[in-house]
């Protein structure tokens, strides 16, 4: 059986652009489209969908108050559909903290022509929602850590024509490379964005130095990284070319640009570089552990957490054959269980643990 897909969509247009690109996909069929909220509701109790497509500017009740709705009453997989503007991302990052599964970009302009470009990603993101473990999509907050604190943590099994990180980073051993002190590198993409505000937000401001990618469009980034900022105790910024590795400094990866770990005689940093996509992804997960195995060794901490794929697998297995410490978001609370699984898979995670015993481990690292 397919995935049943509803859209909610006040642009005509933009209905029968989306139904027209979706019928005839295997494995999806389109059971229904309403202009609002209003209409979707009654027509989706009748026959209630696998995944909600869902515009956010919409007459009589907009898309986040209709997420809202959905995800107290019934709650569902949603893919929303925004305009990559300022305005568009910072209701984007909204919808995701509520509970939406993926974000897809809509063109502002000639939607006849430019819906149907967008439509590998649409098609992928309604895979990955029908797929998302939707009881994780809004978790609670986690209590703050304290730096006394120290993690329980559970030992797993080792379980033994897309461009590698090869593309950007050699694999060389970096033996003779100056290393970096202790720090903490992240990959995440389906539901990380919540569940990285859950973690960080739980830090102390006396941290160790973090690197993160989380799979975003450009403009989501900095919105996302601004808005982290005001939450949490410790510092968020999206990384720039050359910004230092400091305690309490979170650097996140900006969307469509890879961030690698260098070191020089005057510290650690990062570098900032564009490049082709790396495991289907820019920034790539795998990008930043391989710079990390290679220029921080057994200093690091690696952990990969909820999201589609397998970008980042690879370069945590390389973190791990260096001696760094490595662990994966367990699948019960994940909302994809995906990237952690295939790193799983390679032998590459010491510890599979609950999302809420991270900020203990990443304190408790030194």
């Amino acid at each position: 059986m397919g995935i049943r897909v509803f859209i909610v969509d006040d642009s005509a247009v933009v209905r029968k652009v989306l139904t027209d690109l979706l019928t005839g996909i295997s494995g999806i069929e389109v059971i229904g489209a309403a202009q609002d909220p209003i209409f979707a509701k009654s027509k989706m109790e009748m026959d209630w969908p696998d995944v909600i497509i869902l515009d956010v500017e919409m007459p009589r009740m907009d898309g986040i108050t209709f997420l809202k709705q959905i995800m107290a009453e019934r709650p569902t997989p949603v893919v929303m559909c925004s305009t990559l503007t300022e305005e568009g991302s910072k209701v984007s990052l909204q919808a995701l903290s509520i509970g939406a599964v993926e974000v897809v970009a809509k063109p502002k302009a000639n939607l006849k022509t430019s819906l149907p470009s967008a439509s590998a990603e649409l098609i992928a993101a309604i895979r990955t929602a029908a797929k998302a473990n939707i009881k994780c999509a809004k978790l609670k907050k986690i209590p703050s850590v304290s730096a006394g604190r120290s993690p329980t943590t559970s030992k797993i099994a080792r379980v033994s024509s897309k461009l590698t990180a090869d593309v950007m980073l050699s694999k060389s051993s970096g033996r003779h490379a100056q290393k970096a002190g202790s720090l903490i590198a992240i990959g995440a993409s389906t539901g990380g964005t919540q569940a990285l505000e859950l973690v960080l937000t739980a830090l102390p401001v006396n941290i160790l130095p973090i690197l993160i990618v989380q799979h975003m469009p450009e403009k989501f980034t900095r919105t996302f990284a601004e808005r982290l900022n005001e939450l949490c105790r410790v510092e968020v910024k999206e990384a720039e070319d050359n910004d230092a590795l400091l305690p309490g400094r979170v650097l996140i990866a900006p969307g469509g640009k890879h961030m690698m770990l260098q070191t020089t005689q005057f510290g650690s940093s990062v570098q900032i570089k564009d490049g082709p996509l790396v495991s289907r992804h820019k920034p790539s997960v795998d990008v930043l552990f391989r710079s990390v195995a290679k220029f921080a060794g057994r200093n690091a901490l690696g952990i990969i957490m909820t999201g589609m794929g397998d970008d980042g697998a690879k370069g945590i297995k390389e973190m791990r054959d260096v001696g760094a410490k490595t662990v994966a978001q367990n699948e019960a609370t994940c909302v994809v269980y995906g990237m952690p699984q295939e790193a799983v898979k390679l032998g590459a995670i010491e510890h599979e643990i609950a999302l809420n015993k991270i900020p203990e481990l990443m304190v408790s690292h030194k």
